[in-house]
């Protein structure tokens, strides 16, 4: 057995998929690390949409490229994780070079790649690896060292790993919302592409979970002088205004029409600068285009899974606009120190933890599951170690959802 530095329980609880729709709470033992791994004790986990997917049983992932995958349960899910480290054995540094230590609190990087491949040494975003390993995904429970998701009390960080350190003014809430904050990068270049930034512009965020009530905060921050949200969950609707939407639309209450003429008389008729489709629809990519003016830019973060075909105009809509469009796979690790930033320093982007409605000890994982997929809850994080009682309430500020005038 190597020498390690840390103290370890023998065992530790965690919530594990076994079969679509079915999870169970489960003790593993909790190895010593080999040299060049950690374990991490968890403080704060979230529940992602991917993690949803994958609880309902869609376990195909990057489908249609190279390095498309099919998961397998058992799985512990959970890529949203902050933790304090416990043990280390060897050298293990943080996303800077330098070493961690037993004691140091830590934002865990969603993703492990292998430095080797085309897209490694290329310097493509690393969720481009060919030999791409996931957090909560494609690392199986079965195998050693089992505890290969967050949601578990224990977290078996692998060589490669990021690890990028927390400071104190972030919170664990915030601290959980740095793996998707990460993912609006995509606004980053949307941004680097406009002569003045984002500064006065318009954007459009087509579907506002947590992903894009991110991107509704991001855009804020980069100067967007108007944002417009289009949900259907009123709870959802309401969050976006909370954190600056100026008009939300409900989908339930609208008609593709009515959204794309509400985005024109925002405009004066020019149409969107940028869309943002966080929704995961693939009629919602149409829809984006449609909505762009004149040289406007589609950043597309949704579609992570699914295979489904949506039909789009490629001549009004692509070309005779001059329309660029971004696809974003994932959270880009070279955000994670912006967004760090971004989440403690008291700007727009640390309202974002409003979005937390639901704060749920591991073993009511189950309950925070069915709150988002009943759209009773917007963000749920899982608080490792928290009494039975631990629950947040969501806001009860009723929705006003804005129609388009005429509709």
């Amino acid at each position: 057995m190597a020498s390690f530095a840390g103290e370890l329980p023998e065992r530790a609880t965690a919530a594990v998929l076994t079969a679509p729709q079915t999870l169970e709470l489960r003790e593993f033992p909790v190895s010593p690390p080999e040299p060049g791994w950690a374990v991490i004790r968890v403080e704060r986990a979230g529940i992602c949409g991917t993690d949803l997917r994958t609880f309902s049983g869609e376990l195909l992932q990057y489908a249609g490229t190279p390095h498309e995958r099919r998961l397998s349960y058992p799985l512990i899910p959970g890529h949203e994780n902050v933790g304090t480290v416990a043990a280390v054995a060897g050298d293990v540094p943080d996303h800077e070079g330098r070493p961690v230590r037993p004691g140091d609190r830590v934002v865990v990087g969603a993703n492990v790649v292998c430095g080797r491949c085309h897209h490694c040494r290329a310097g493509s975003p690393y969720y481009a690896c060919e030999r791409l390993e996931d957090y909560g995904n494609s690392l199986n429970a079965a195998r050693p060292p089992h505890l290969l998701g967050g949601w578990s009390e224990y977290l078996s960080v692998m060589p490669g790993s990021r690890l990028f350190r927390a400071p104190q003014e972030l919170s664990d809430a915030a601290a959980a919302l740095v793996e998707p904050y990460s993912v609006t990068h995509g606004l980053d270049r949307a941004s680097r592409w406009r002569d003045g930034g984002l500064t006065g512009t318009t954007t459009v965020v087509l579907g506002c979970g947590p992903l894009g009530l991110c991107h509704v905060v991001k855009a804020l921050v980069l100067g967007a002088g108007r944002v417009i949200a289009v949900d259907r969950h009123p709870i959802r609707l309401e969050m976006a205004e909370r954190l600056g939407a100026e008009q939300v639309l409900s989908l339930d209450a609208t008609t593709r029409e009515d959204r794309l003429e509400a985005v024109r008389e925002a405009t004066l008729g020019r149409g969107a600068d940028v869309v943002v489709d966080a929704s995961g629809d693939p009629d919602a990519f149409a829809e984006g285009l449609a909505a762009l003016g004149f040289g406007g830019t589609l950043v597309e973060p949704g579609a992570f899974t699914g295979t489904r075909r949506t039909t789009i105009d490629v001549s009004a809509d692509v070309c005779l606009k001059d329309a660029r469009v971004i696809g974003v796979g994932g959270e880009d690790d070279a955000a994670y120190p912006g967004s760090i930033s971004q989440l403690s320093d008291g700007g727009p982007a640390a309202r974002l933890t409003e979005m937390v409605t639901h704060v749920l000890p591991l073993e009511r994982v189950r309950e925070g599951i069915d709150a988002v997929l009943a759209g009773a809850a917007v963000k749920v994080q899982l608080a490792m170690g928290a009494g039975p009682q631990s629950t947040g309430a969501p806001h009860a500020r009723p929705n006003r959802p804005v129609a388009p005038r005429g509709s």
